[in-house]
């Protein structure tokens, strides 16, 4: 995958999106910015841009994805790749339901989401390489963006089926339930608890199936 570099970008996000709407750049590619100054988070919040950190937004066609994988839980597999890729070099960072990368207690980044009308899929992600706010982490490796970029788009290309992510997946979804998440529906924070966590990625709370919708 082709990797554009920019030096400053409000959002990798939203300058892909535009790029691909406006047909000027066509997936497959990967935009990372060595300064973001109002990254786009979950829920619109803004995910704050430190020097040094990993800010990264890339496109595909959706006909280039595994089969099985459900549309809604996208940015779990994005995610869990990127996590498994960190792994690789020897990190403990664990994932969040649905898409936050955690540092024991505490986050380190997290992923967003996007199909547009022609079936192209926009996947982002932030992640505290170099420096954290106050409250948040920073990944437990030092490793390069570039090198880092490499093994990830590298795994990408492998054979990942969404089955197969899952079955490892929902062991590590234990550790979910002792946090709580952010719910569209009610507009609380609510306990992981009591969820179950579905085949398509999903969880079963309170008698209702609740979607990530990142």
């Amino acid at each position: 995958m082709e990797i554009l570099w920019l030096d400053e970008t409000q959002s990798t996000h939203l300058w892909l999106i535009d790029a691909i709407k406006s047909k000027e750049r066509v997936p497959p590619l990967a935009v990372c910015a060595r300064r973001q100054s109002g990254g786009v988070g979950s829920r619109g919040n803004r995910w704050e841009g430190l020097d040094g950190n990993l800010f990264l937004s890339f496109c595909m066609d959706a006909a280039q994805l595994p089969y099985d994988l459900p549309r809604q839980s996208m940015s779990i597999y994005f995610s869990w790749l990127l996590k498994e890729t960190l792994a690789d070099f020897g990190s403990a960072v664990w994932l969040k339901w649905p898409n936050d990368f955690y540092i024991g207690e505490r986050k380190a980044g997290g992923t967003i989401t996007a199909i547009l009308s022609d079936d192209i899929v926009v996947c982002s992600i932030g992640l505290n390489l170099k420096n954290a706010p106050e409250k948040f982490a920073t990944i437990d490796v030092d490793i390069e963006k570039e090198e880092l970029l490499e093994s990830y788009f590298l795994k990408l290309k492998e054979e990942n089926f969404w089955k197969d992510i899952f079955i490892k997946y929902k062991v590590e979804f234990l550790q979910s339930t002792k946090y709580r998440y952010f719910d569209q529906a009610t507009q609380k924070k609510l306990s992981l608890e009591e969820a179950v966590l579905q085949d398509d990625g999903s969880i079963l709370i309170n008698n209702r199936r609740v979607y990530s919708l990142r």
